[in-house]
């Protein structure tokens, strides 16, 4: 897919995103919930009617996954989401080189980079009651088209020392970390912390978080999100 990875060169921009934020979110580990109608209003105020469209498809799929197994749900969420965003960079979406977008800022421009197609995969599936645990943001360096490029997808971990099964929006098929041979882990996160490569143990505490996440976070909760 063209343009479908982050192009700037991954060394430098990595060591940008790992500047962490003075005051941390903190998240339950327990299930996510949304205040639908405070995020119905939020959507028309910034989006429009096209925005609360896809709003409305957005809750009514979650609402249908709650009946699926979990491994269901992850085949489910990604398919939603690379079928319904188109991938557009940054700077031509928001005028920014690197915006993290929430869930609600995806769905009302129906767009989004790797980041952003991550992010919303992550909260869909804590919706879903996916454990907080078994879910992480990872940063690879990828190989696409003969060049090293700095990319995000998401990781399930069914156990904590589990190989991951991961979600992305370049390859479509889930499939386990170890087949991935295009991908080598740099760091992930989640809500609990943050690991280095392939690390089981965590290499922040708890309240230490990449800026750009602790900010998305905010801003979730702001447009209605609840964890």
């Amino acid at each position: 897919m063209e343009g479908a990875v982050n192009r700037r060169p991954w060394r430098a921009w990595l060591f940008g995103l790992l500047l962490t934020t003075l005051a941390s979110v903190a998240t339950a580990s327990g299930g996510a919930t949304v205040d639908s109608a405070r995020m119905e209003r939020a959507m028309v105020a910034d989006f429009g009617e096209a925005g609360l469209f896809m709003l409305q498809r957005w809750l009514d799929f979650v609402e249908s996954a709650r009946s699926l197994s979990e491994q269901e749900q992850l085949t489910a969420v990604n398919d939603f989401f690379n079928t319904y965003i188109e991938w557009v960079e940054d700077i031509v979406l928001w005028g920014e080189e690197d915006y993290w977008s929430t869930p609600m800022e995806t769905l009302g421009m129906a767009a989004g980079d790797c980041e952003d197609y991550s992010i919303a995969k992550y909260m869909t599936l804590r919706l879903l009651g996916v454990p907080n645990e078994r879910l992480r943001l990872i940063y690879v360096n990828a190989q696409y088209r003969g060049a090293s490029v700095a990319h995000m997808v998401l990781g399930y971990y069914p156990s904590p020392t589990a190989v991951p099964q991961i979600l992305d929006n370049i390859n479509p098929t889930i499939v386990p970390a170890n087949q991935r041979t295009d991908l080598r882990p740099v760091f992930s996160f989640n809500d609990r912390g943050l690991w280095v490569g392939n690390s089981a143990a965590p290499a922040a505490e708890p309240t230490a978080r990449l800026s750009r996440w602790g900010d998305v976070l905010q801003r979730m909760q702001q447009e209605g999100f609840q964890f």
